[in-house]
C-alpha cells in the first residue's frame, strides 16, 4: 500500500521562469537514467524478492523514495514553465529575449502536457519500461542500480553545472547527495552479497559446466596489447578461482561455418549466384 504526503521531499522552486531549462531537465525525470526508471527498477526487484528481509526493505525504502523525487522534479519543471510564451511567433519575435525562449522551448510543453511535467527525456522520447531491469538475482540487480545512481548523478551534476539559478541548483544539490548515498548503499549490498556468494552471477551455475580453460584469458582482439598490463590480465583472478592471463595472438576453436541451403519454399538467393557462378537460373527455378 502507498500513501501520499502532500508534502515535497525537498524544495522545488527556481528563482524564475525557465522553460529551455525545463526542458532539460526533463532528461533526469523521463530520461533513460532518470527518477521514472530508478523508481520502478526498485519497486519491481523488491516485489519480486521471494521473501522478506533487509533486500527487500532496502529496494522499497529506496523505491519510494525515488517517487518522491519524481513528484519534485515535476514541480520544479511546472515552475519552471510558469508564464512560459505560448503567443504566436509574430509577437514573440518582438522582443528578442521572449523569441530565443521560445524558439528553445518544447513545444509539448504548451500543446500536450499544458505547461506540466511529462513521462519523457529531454528530447521528447517517451519514458518506456525498456529502461528498467528487474531479473530476480539480487547481485545483477543491485549492480544494475549501481550504473543506474552513477550515471544519474553525473546527469544531474552536469545540469548543475548549466544553470545559474539558486533555487534549481538548491534542488539538484539535493538529488546529487541523495545519488551519493544510493551508490554507497548499493556498493555495500554488492559487497555484501559477493562476500556471501562471490563475484560472477549466477553463482548457482556448476563450474565444471563451463569451459574453465578460457575462464580468466584475454584475449587480444584489437590493434596493440596495452590491455596486457591490466589486472585483469595478470594475478589471481577476482573470484579467487583462477589466474588471468593474456593470449598476444588468439586462434580460432571452431572451423570455418558451413550452411546447408535453405529449402526452396524460403526463396533465399540460390548457392549458384552467391558463388558467382555464371549462366541463367532455369525458369522451373523461380
Amino acid at each position: 500500500m502507498f500513501y501520499h504526503v502532500k508534502e515535497l521531499q525537498y524544495h522545488a522552486k527556481p528563482e524564475r521562469p525557465d522553460p529551455i531549462f525545463a526542458k532539460q531537465l526533463q532528461e533526469i525525470l523521463g530520461g533513460q537514467f532518470g527518477e521514472i526508471s530508478v523508481a520502478l527498477q526498485y519497486l519491481f526487484q523488491g516485489w519480486a524478492v521471494r521473501g522478506n528481509g533487509k533486500y527487500k526493505d532496502l529496494l522499497m525504502d529506496t523505491g519510494a523514495e525515488e517517487l518522491a523525487h519524481i513528484e519534485m522534479l515535476a514541480t520544479m519543471i511546472a515552475r519552471l514553465l510558469d508564464g512560459a510564451p505560448v503567443g504566436d511567433l509574430e509577437t514573440a519575435a518582438k522582443d528578442p529575449v521572449i523569441g530565443a525562449i521560445l524558439g528553445g522551448m518544447n513545444p509539448q510543453h504548451a500543446i500536450v502536457s499544458g505547461l506540466g511535467a511529462m513521462p519523457a527525456d529531454s528530447v521528447g522520447n517517451k519514458w518506456t519500461a525498456d529502461y528498467i531491469i528487474a531479473s530476480g538475482n539480487l547481485l545483477a540487480d543491485f549492480r544494475a542500480n549501481l550504473n543506474s545512481e552513477s550515471q544519474g548523478r553525473l546527469q544531474a551534476v552536469r545540469l548543475y553545472e548549466s544553470t545559474n539559478d539558486r533555487g534549481v541548483k538548491d534542488m539538484l544539490s539535493w538529488l546529487i547527495a541523495r545519488d551519493t548515498m544510493h551508490q554507497n548503499q548499493w556498493i555495500a549490498a554488492i559487497k555484501e552479497l559477493e562476500a556471501k556468494e562471490n563475484v560472477v552471477v549466477p553463482s548457482t551455475f556448476p563450474n565444471h559446466l563451463e569451459k574453465r580453460e578460457v575462464s580468466y584469458t584475454l584475449f587480444n582482439y584489437s590493434a596493440g596489447n596495452e590491455s596486457a598490463t591490466g589486472r585483469w590480465a595478470n594475478g589471481p583472478s577476482m573470484d579467487g578461482e583462477g589466474q588471468f592471463n593474456f593470449v598476444e595472438n588468439p586462434v580460432p576453436y571452431g572451423n570455418k561455418p558451413k550452411l546447408k541451403p535453405a529449402p526452396p519454399y524460403i526463396h533465399d538467393t540460390l548457392p549458384a549466384v552467391i558463388k558467382g557462378q555464371s549462366g541463367k537460373i532455369p525458369p522451373s527455378m523461380y
